[in-house]
This record gives C-alpha cells, structure tokens and sequence, in this order.
C-alpha cells in the first residue's frame, strides 16, 4: 500500500501558495508601471504649452458649422471688438467650430476670419433679426458674408453684405423668407435655384441641391470652413467667447 509522504504534501501546498502570490505580485508590478507611464505621459501633455495643446492633428478634419459668417479683410480682434466680445480666451479652431460656443472669431485664413457659434442668428427663426444683425456687422466690418444649412429641414440660407447693405441674399425656410438683390454668377454656375416671396414651386430637389450646394457657394465666395487646411500653429488658434452688443 502506497502512502503520501505528509513532508511531500506540505512541501508541495507551500509551493502552490508561493507560486499564487508570485503571480499576484508580478501583476501588481505590472499595474505599477503602466500606471506610472500614464502618468508621466499626461505629465509630458501637461507641460506643453497652451499653443501645441491647441494644434490640430494632421489627421484633423474641420466639421462644418450649421451656420458661420465670412469677414473680408480684416483681424480676429477688429471682429472681437465689433461684437463686443467678452471673456474671450484662445479656442483651437477644432473646438471652435463644434459651435459649443456663444461665439468663435478664427483666425485669419486666406484673408477672411471666419465666425461661428450660438450666438448667430438663425433665418428660420427670426429672419428680420438676421437681417438687422449682418447689416450692423457689416457696417462695423465693410465685407461680410453669412451661410446656413440646417440638416434636418434642409433650412438654407447665404448673404453677402458691403458697409451695411445687402448687395445678395436669399433664405429658404419651408417658404423664401428672404430674397433681395440680384443672383450672382457663383449661384448661377453651382445650380441653386431661388424663389420669390410667395412662390411654392419649389421640389424636394431643388431644396436638397440648395442645401447641399450652400458650402459650394461658400468656397466660391470666401471659404468653406470644412475645406480650411492650416499651416501653421498660429492659424490653428482662434478666439471664443460671449458678446453683450449681441443682446441690445
């Protein structure tokens, strides 16, 4: 008859509790060092400066706002100082145009500085204060030009503006809320199609190829803002912030 040596059967118990907490304290030195190398790779983010913190990746693909104003010739400031903006602070302009923001000036880019945010107005909500608020701008700014495409009602809107008057402009929202000045040849050539004031003749395609074509018509005009490729960290920093003159 065969017995089991009880030296042999505690000998070998001790060797599976060694082993278990052998295999505990390799993983907890593995947890260890990955935790320290996350935090000293935050460490190494956190000690950029506020300008690569703000650069886009190459890989970065601009999203196009629901609606943005075109400024011609002028700087971020003079549009900063134009809405009365305050709080402003630096704002990448991968943030910015989320439009999360009450406003977002852009850099400038190609000689136009691009606006987007919740404070514009929205022709399919209030036309008229649209109207009243791209003419003060532009009497502040000279050149400025307006764009919106809703995606879900297919809301389309584009207007260019010289020293406070209209020179262009049309709306569309369920009905031409706004048409005033004659169709420029941009228009012409990417094929939207406009209507009067009272005027239903419009088809759920013209209204589709009017919504589809607006940042077209913006590239033709000014700049798509989708379309922008920075060159540098200087033009990937723009500026955010709230506007009191918005609200008088």
């Amino acid at each position: 008859m065969n017995t089991v040596n009880p030296v042999n059967s505690d000998t070998f118990a001790w060797l599976l509790i060694a082993a278990h907490f052998l295999a505990l304290a390799v993983g907890m030195m593995i947890f260890a060092w990955m935790f320290c190398l996350q935090r000293r790779a935050q460490r190494e983010f956190n000690s950029l400066s506020p300008v690569q913190n703000f650069f886009p990746s190459p890989a970065y693909s601009p999203q196009r706002p629901l609606c943005w104003i075109a400024v011609r010739s002028v700087s971020p400031e003079s549009v900063k100082d134009a809405l009365g903006l305050n709080r402003a602070a630096p704002c990448s302009w991968t943030e910015g145009l989320t439009g999360g923001h009450e406003f977002f000036i852009s850099p400038r880019v190609h000689g136009w500085v691009i606006v987007t945010g919740l404070g514009l107005p929205c022709p399919s909500d209030d036309v008229d204060a649209t109207f009243l608020f791209l003419t003060a701008l532009s009497r502040k700014l000279g050149h400025v030009q307006f764009f919106y495409a809703e995606k879900f009602s297919r809301h389309h809107a584009w207007a260019r503006l010289d020293d406070g008057c209209v020179t262009r402009a049309y709306a569309w929202a369920g009905e031409t809320v706004w048409s005033q000045g004659i169709e420029t040849l941009p228009e012409i050539e990417i094929g939207v199609k406009t209507f009067g004031y009272g005027e239903n003749a419009a088809t759920i395609l013209d209204i589709e190829t009017n919504f589809e074509r607006v940042p077209q018509l913006a590239a033709r005009w000014s700049l798509d803002p989708a379309e922008v490729k920075l060159n540098s960290i200087r033009q990937s920093i723009g500026i955010a912030g709230e506007s009191a003159w918005i609200q008088k």
